[in-house]
C-alpha cells in the first residue's frame, strides 16, 4: 500500500493476536513498528520476530490505562524511531457476563483498557500529529459496538465510544490533514474469543454456532484484519475519515 514505508506506528496491544499480526504487515511494507503492550515479553516477542526477519520494530512495555505511562512510551518510542505517523489502538479486554451478574468493578476495568486506553493514547500522540498536520489514528472497536452482543453489554458501550469518539476527531482535524477510521472485527481467533467460548460453558457449541452464522462459513483469524487496518493508515485512503468498516465475514452487514 501507498505511503507506509518508514512511517513510525504504534499498536497497542501489540503483543497479542490481531495486534501481532498487525505489526507484522506493517513492518513487512517496510514501517518502522513501535510495539506496544503491557506485556514486556509478548511486545519484545513480536518485535524481535520482526528484526529476525529483516523489518525494524521496538518493544515498550504500557500500561494504555496511565496517562502519565502512555506520554513515557510515546516520548521513549519516538526517540527510539521518530515522530509517530500513524496509531492504531488495538489493545482490548472482556469479561463474558450477562449485564446484571457484572460488577462495578468489571466495569470500571473495562472502560479504563477499552474506552480510557485509547483516549490516553489518542491524547497524547494528537499534538504531534497537528503539528506536522500528517497523522491516522486506526481504532479497533468491535462489531458488538454496531450490533449488540449478549454477554458483552459493557464492552460493547466502550466500543461504541471508540466510534463516537473517532468520528468526532475526524470532523474536528480534517482540515489539519489528520484521519481517523474504525475497524470492526467480528468473531475472530483470539485468546479473547477463546475466553469469550469458556464463559459460555460450551465452547463447541458456541463456535460452531458462529461458524454457521457467517455466510463465508469460518471463524476470522488475525490475519484476516491487518488488511482493512493498513488501508486505513496508508496513503490510499488519504480521502477517507470518519468511517467504520466491518470485518467479520458477512457476520454483520450493517450500513
Amino acid at each position: 500500500m501507498r505511503g507506509l514505508k518508514d512511517k513510525v506506528v504504534i499498536v497497542t496491544g501489540g503483543g497479542g493476536g490481531i495486534g501481532s499480526a498487525t505489526c507484522h504487515r506493517f513492518a513487512q511494507e517496510g514501517a518502522k513498528v513501535a510495539v506496544f503492550d503491557i506485556n514486556e515479553a509478548t511486545a519484545k516477542s513480536v518485535a524481535g520476530a520482526i528484526e529476525e526477519a529483516g523489518g525494524v520494530a521496538r518493544a515498550f512495555a504500557c500500561d494504555i490505562t496511565d496517562h502519565e505511562a502512555v506520554e513515557t512510551a510515546v516520548a521513549a518510542a519516538e526517540a527510539a524511531l521518530g515522530p509517530v505517523t500513524v496509531l492504531v489502538n488495538n489493545a482490548g479486554w472482556d469479561v463474558f457476563r450477562l449485564f446484571k451478574d457484572t460488577t462495578p468493578a468489571d466495569w470500571q476495568k473495562l472502560i479504563a483498557i477499552n474506552l480510557i486506553g485509547p483516549l490516553n493514547m489518542t491524547h497524547v500522540v494528537l499534538p504531534g500529529m497537528l503539528r506536522r498536520r500528517a497523522g491516522r489514528v486506526v481504532s479497533i472497536a468491535s462489531d458488538a459496538a454496531r450490533v449488540g452482543s449478549s454477554g458483552e453489554a459493557v464492552y460493547a458501550a466502550c466500543k461504541a465510544g471508540m466510534l463516537g469518539l473517532s468520528k468526532t476527531l475526524a470532523r474536528e482535524h480534517a482540515r489539519a490533514g489528520l484521519t481517523f477510521n474504525v475497524v470492526c472485527p467480528g468473531a475472530t481467533n483470539t485468546n479473547l474469543f477463546a475466553e469469550y467460548k469458556k464463559g459460555a460453558g460450551n465452547p463447541e457449541k458456541l463456535e460452531d454456532a458462529f461458524r454457521r452464522a457467517v455466510p463465508m462459513g469460518r471463524i476470522g483469524e488475525p490475519e484476516d484484519l491487518p488488511g482493512a487496518i493498513l488501508f486505513f493508515a496508508s496513503d490510499d485512503a488519504a480521502f477517507i475519515t470518519g468511517q467504520v468498516l466491518s470485518v467479520s465475514g458477512g457476520l454483520t452487514m450493517a450500513g
